[in-house]
């Protein structure tokens, strides 16, 4: 097994981006618990609101990761200058994009929440949040912006300071706006909403600032703001449009999962939202590793050095599960400790054992998955990954919609969708990595 990177060395670049990623999910965890002492239809409204603002964001998050794989191809080929250009063109592009999706979040999203969402109470609450989370897409599509440059760059110690600034800033809003603070009045949903957009604005400005003093401007051509050209967008969006549409689509069934279970009841959709943000402490772990293995394939062939792909893979897979498995284990072991943080409702805890119990299972299947589908984003053939995606994607919608919809089952069997999803992925990704035609790929 050819390989470039020692395990010390994956951990050195993708320790900063874990830190920074659960530092992310701090900010997901902070509302949840926050409004977990609130009341159940809060707690339940927050992810629709927040599964539906992130579909949106999705898509500005998407074309970041092909400017990343661009920027890390050209760090690997070693011309420095060029990822400038591609930073700067990506920022005027990210906020035309921003724009465009905060009038049509602002003026379509009540329209289409009414009629998607059952329950009146979930619906009032739900477009409560959105109505001022929309604003913060202002603000994170251009800081996505900073993290592909500074992970193509494998600067990544950046991304783990941004993140507990970030963080705090969230907490200290939400705490001081919704339950109503210091002279100010308590807003509930919508003060959690406000205090996000509000954290991504600080985060931004920390960006800004942190860019300017501490990084070498002239090497990277960021000293000079050029002017708009639509040759470098095009040339991004060839290898961004395939992310941008699968990140699209990825969280659009997610939305549509969240949707379904919805229909069993506002208890079924509060257990479905704790269970889905202790996940996401599990998922940021693996996303860590994932990213920097997507990362490392792009400079390994800007490098010359396709033959050692499969063997970082590999790497990243074992790593990610030393990590993640014990986790996984320890929420599975004391489930109550870890739902206590999100609920202090005896019951609702109760309901969520046994959805956590399946939902620490599914990363068995999920780690390897990820793993691959990031190398295979990181070859620049996103093209082919959107097309694994959304193969996957009709399995797993045709799964939710029987055993959800149909069937209308536990909804701790609806959460074995993650297994499905996982299992066939993975299948599609490992074969193209051991038969497909990416090793002269250029972007």
């Amino acid at each position: 097994m050819q390989t470039k990177y020692t395990y010390k060395q994956i951990w050195l670049i993708a320790y900063p981006i874990l830190i920074s990623l659960l530092m992310e999910q701090m900010i997901g965890m902070t509302d949840t618990a926050f409004l977990g002492r609130v009341g159940e239809v809060e707690l339940g409204a927050s992810a629709i609101a927040g599964v539906f603002y992130m579909v949106i964001f999705m898509v500005a998050f998407g074309f970041s990761i092909g400017a990343q794989i661009l920027i890390a191809r050209r760090n690997g080929e070693q011309q420095y200058k060029e990822i400038g250009d591609l930073f700067y063109q990506g920022i005027y592009f990210q906020v035309g994009m921003a724009t465009v999706m905060f009038l049509l979040s602002y003026c379509f999203s009540p329209i289409i929440l009414k009629r998607i969402v059952a329950s009146e109470h979930i619906y009032e609450a739900a477009t409560s949040y959105l109505h001022w989370r929309v604003f913060g897409a202002f603000f994170s599509f251009s800081a996505v912006m900073f993290r592909a440059f500074f992970l193509g760059t494998t600067q990544t110690k950046t991304l783990t300071l941004n993140s507990i600034v970030m963080v705090l800033s969230n907490v200290v809003f939400n705490y001081i706006l919704i339950f109503g603070k210091f002279g100010f009045p308590a807003l509930g949903i919508a003060g959690a909403a406000i205090g996000s957009s509000l954290a991504e604005l600080v985060s931004l400005l920390f960006f800004i600032l942190y860019t300017r003093s501490r990084i070498d401007c002239c090497k990277y051509g960021l000293d000079r703001i050029p002017k708009f050209r639509l040759d470098v967008l095009k040339r991004m969006l060839n290898v961004s449009f395939w992310t941008m549409i699968q990140n699209f689509f990825s969280l659009s069934t997610w939305f549509l999962f969240f949707l379904y279970v919805e229909h069993l009841g506002e208890r079924s959709l509060a257990v479905t939202n704790i269970v889905r943000n202790v996940s996401g402490i599990l998922f940021m772990v693996l996303m860590a590793f994932a990213s920097t293995c997507g990362s490392l394939v792009s400079n390994l062939i800007g490098a010359g050095h396709s033959d050692c792909v499969a063997g970082t893979i590999r790497q990243h897979v074992r790593i990610a599960y030393v990590f993640v498995l014990p986790l996984a284990l320890l929420f599975a072991v004391f489930p109550k400790l870890i739902l206590g943080i999100y609920t202090d409702i005896p019951d609702l805890q109760d309901a969520a054992v046994h959805s956590l119990w399946v939902m620490c299972s599914t990363y068995l299947f999920l780690v390897p998955a990820n793993v691959y589908f990031q190398a295979v984003s990181g070859t620049g053939n996103t093209r082919t990954a959107w097309g694994l995606e959304m193969a996957t994607l009709v399995i797993y919608t045709a799964y939710i919609t029987y055993i959800i919809l149909i069937l209308q089952l536990d909804v701790a069997i609806c959460w074995t969708s993650e297994m499905v999803y996982s299992s066939f992925i993975l299948i599609f990704c490992w074969l193209y990595i051991k038969r497909g035609n990416w090793q002269g790929r250029k972007i």
